[in-house]
């Protein structure tokens, strides 16, 4: 017997209008949500906007307050829906419920006050001062600008000396447009203020481009009283790892490859800048353009250029001059302890128990702290961490690691609650490994990770940010809510529709760009190679991907598959006398296999 057989439409409202407080409170929404979403009582976004949540009270609440005031038409489904016996046997609180229809303990005859509209002026301006103040309050700890932690060089060195300076913070706002005069537009490089340069950055470094020195293949960016040409500055700003000035050099936020790309900026090819960049995807040999066999022919008559020749003839200059240099513009150091392993960041070290320099799989820590957590010490903590074979200390001796002084005052060794709160997650965006002073992360209330807003899948919103509830990356959403799925072969997935399991490939496709360290795969690579086009009839980049799944262009899993392995074939075509851009290629793709059973639960055959 169904209960709703004998209920009027106004008896289910009234049903759901005074046990809502009920529902909401139930321990497993999961399931019910998904019965509801299921059947298009709620859409895509609700349901993932409260699978996010680490508390799902407020957010189930608010569904069941919309579902009430805009969709009360639909309220026998919602009630079949709530008392389908999957969802029963998983919310004794429906089960509660259900039974109080049957036996008639709930009666319909209460006569509720009429609903409150409005509050008294007084009360209404309190209760949305508070708002406001918690609102603010969520928003800062979510959402920050990249802090630096470098104190100076007399802060570091221990000794009386740390006294004589301090590192002075300012104050940081979130602000997520550029200041802009009415009508115009965000794009700085089309200003008439900008007609003829540009304000750049790399990293942390900040220059000027001068627009018609870029076109002529000068040395056109200004830093520090000094003119770069495009690979020197990126080498000046520390990020000559990312090995391709277009990208890692932007003006707004934005890679100057994009701009010239796009007709914003001209330029020519520079002699070592270029060639660096081609080192990324594909083979040097393969990547030679029109400009540079030009500048090849010309080679004799600009004997005196002040252009740097070659990376391998620099970095043996460097070896032979200072054997330490490399070492010391090491950034990142893996370490191990017992077995526990993890990274030691050298800008966030301070000493033993200050700076959460070493990050592991789950969290930042001390080194006091990573020893502890790897069980018991013997000696201590310089000793018990190794770093190559070698006890931490080595670095020390090498001054490569330096201990702040005990007068020291910077944000690591005389942090605020800010401060030690911002230790608990990356400096620098998971996906695209970048840490660009004018662009916020987002970080994630379980794990160490942050993002910028359209790095992650999917992207996140300011709404999101605004709401006062923790934020979880997919990672963690996806580890929390991942439902074991019967045993399927290869086959059955590929056919499924996507949108059934759009947490599945968007957790695929962040394990993949996250992997990418040297981003390789993200960006188009016709972006900076002239004759891929005619090798590579259908290219595929990560960035194209993401952007197809964030916009729902996808129909079946077998689609996305499709794309993603695309990329893979393409770079083996392409890379064949490359054996060590295909080596990196092939672990990506077995880590998109293993990743891939996991999510879906298929055996190998």
């Amino acid at each position: 017997m169904d209960p709703l057989d004998f209920l009027e439409l106004e008896e289910m409202l009234c049903f759901l209008h005074c046990n809502k407080t009920e529902i909401s409170c139930m321990e497993n929404p999961v399931i019910f949500l998904c019965k509801l979403k299921d059947y298009n009582l709620i859409s895509e976004d609700s349901f993932k906007k409260v699978s996010r949540m680490k508390k799902k009270e407020k957010g189930l609440y608010d569904i069941l307050d919309w579902f009430e005031e805009k969709k009360s038409e639909h309220i026998k489904l919602f009630w079949k829906c709530a008392f389908k016996e999957t969802v029963l046997s998983h919310n004794p609180k429906l089960q509660m419920l259900r039974k109080s229809l049957m036996d008639g303990s709930y009666h319909f005859d209460t006569q509720l006050p009429e609903k409150v509209e409005t509050e008294d002026n007084g009360e209404k301006e309190k209760t949305e001062h508070s708002e406001e103040e918690v609102r603010k309050e969520n928003s800062v700890k979510k959402k920050r600008k990249y802090s630096k932690s470098i104190c100076d060089e007399e802060d570091e060195q221990p000794g009386p000396s740390g006294l004589s300076t301090s590192a002075q913070k300012k104050s940081k706002k979130i602000c997520f447009t550029p200041p802009m005069k009415k009508g115009e537009k965000g794009e700085i490089w089309t200003w008439p203020l900008y007609k003829s340069q540009l304000p750049v950055t790399c990293g942390q470094m900040s220059g000027t481009l001068q627009r018609d020195k870029l076109a002529k293949g000068e040395k056109c960016i200004l830093a520090n009283k000094q003119w770069f040409a495009p690979g020197e500055f990126e080498r000046f700003a520390g990020k000559q790892s990312c090995k391709n000035w277009k990208l890692s050099i932007r003006c707004g936020g934005t890679p100057l490859g994009k701009l010239i790309k796009e007709g914003h900026l001209k330029t020519v090819a520079y002699k070592g800048g270029n060639k660096k960049a081609k080192k990324r995807l594909f083979s040097p040999e393969e990547a030679t353009t029109e400009s540079e066999k030009e500048e090849d022919d010309e080679e004799d008559q600009d004997s005196s250029s002040d252009e740097p020749t070659t990376d391998e003839e620099e970095a043996e200059e460097q070896t032979v001059q200072q054997p330490e240099a490399g070492l010391s513009n090491t950034k990142v150091f893996k370490v191990t302890c017992g077995g526990l392993a993890g990274t030691l960041h050298k800008k966030r070290f301070a000493s033993g128990t200050l700076g959460k320099s070493i990050r592991t799989e789950t969290s930042w820590m001390t080194p006091v702290d990573f020893c502890k957590e790897s069980g018991p010490t013997n000696v201590s903590w310089k000793k018990d961490i190794r770093w190559d074979g070698k006890p931490l200390s080595a670095l020390m001796e090498a001054e490569i690691l330096k201990i702040h002084s005990l007068l020291c005052a910077c944000p690591l060794c005389k942090p605020d609650p800010e401060d030690l709160e911002n230790e608990k997650n990356d400096d620098e965006c998971c996906i695209c490994k970048n840490e660009e002073e004018d662009q916020d992360l987002v970080v994630c209330e379980e794990c160490p990770r942050s993002f910028h807003q359209k790095c992650h899948l999917p992207h996140v919103d300011d709404i999101i940010l605004n709401d006062d509830s923790p934020w979880l990356c997919t990672f963690c959403v996806f580890r929390a809510n991942h439902v074991c799925l019967d045993q399927l072969d290869v086959n059955a997935v590929m056919s499924q529709q996507i949108s059934q399991h759009m947490m599945q490939c968007q957790y695929l496709l962040l394990s993949l760009r996250s992997a990418d360290e040297e981003q390789m795969f993200s960006p188009d690579p016709m972006g900076y190679l002239a004759n891929y086009s005619t090798s590579i009839k259908s290219p595929m980049w990560l960035g194209k991907v993401t952007d197809k799944l964030q916009q729902k262009q996808y129909q079946t899993v077998g689609e996305f598959v499709s794309d993603v392995q695309l990329i893979f074939a393409n770079c083996a075509t392409f890379n064949r006398g490359n054996p060590e851009i295909l080596a990196i290629g092939n672990q990506l793709r077995e880590l998109f296999d293993s990743e891939f059973k996991k999510a879906f639960n298929i055996q190998d055959q």
